[in-house]
């Protein structure tokens, strides 16, 4: 039997929302182990100047937790 554990993180980019994301993936990845999935749960962004700034995604990420 497995069991997994989930967290909620926001990555955020200046560039683009898949960066967002990548960006949290990798920083999980710096200490947690196992990471086997993700969701992305919203996109939203930020606005300065009337132009777009910062992409910005909630995502859940799972992982399998040890034996």
């Amino acid at each position: 039997m497995s069991v997994y554990k989930m967290v909620e993180l926001v990555g955020t980019s200046k560039d683009s929302y898949e960066k967002a994301i990548e960006g949290a993936v990798e920083r999980a990845a710096k200490t947690l182990h196992n990471l086997d999935w993700f969701e992305v749960k919203e996109l939203r962004g930020r606005v300065s100047d009337g132009k777009v700034s910062e992409f910005q995604a909630k995502l859940n990420i799972g992982f399998k937790l040890d034996k």
